[in-house]
Parts: structure tokens; C-alpha cells; sequence
């Protein structure tokens, strides 16, 4: 009999988000509890929902 381990894996993840306004990369976290602004032009990428952050920019990967 094989042994197996229950582990859960998390359900947060860090996302490269690309700002749709100007078009720069941000690396966020996917339960921000924060609105994030872009460094660059100060547009909303991500606001908080008491969960999962609603991400307002592009997802361009899932990081982990």
C-alpha cells in the first residue's frame, strides 16, 4: 500500500498583472487586502473582496 500525504495547497497564488493603461508589469498577490495601484500611471490593478482580490489589469502568468 502506497503511502500518500494529504497536503492542501494553497489557493493564493502571486499573478504578473499587466496595467492596461500603460502597458507595465506588476508582480501582486492574488488575496491582496490593499487596493494595488500601478507603480507607473496609478491605476487600480487589484482591489480587495474580502477573498480574492478583483484584478482589474491582465493576467500574464501564475507564479508558485
Amino acid at each position: 500500500m502506497a503511502w500518500e500525504t494529504l497536503i492542501p495547497r494553497p489557493s493564493s497564488r502571486f499573478l504578473r498583472v499587466r496595467c492596461r493603461t500603460c502597458e507595465s508589469e506588476q508582480i501582486i498577490f492574488s488575496h491582496a487586502t490593499h487596493t494595488i495601484n500601478c507603480r507607473t500611471c496609478s491605476e487600480k490593478l487589484a482591489e480587495p473582496t474580502g477573498g480574492k482580490a478583483k484584478i482589474n489589469g491582465v493576467i500574464l502568468a501564475i507564479l508558485g
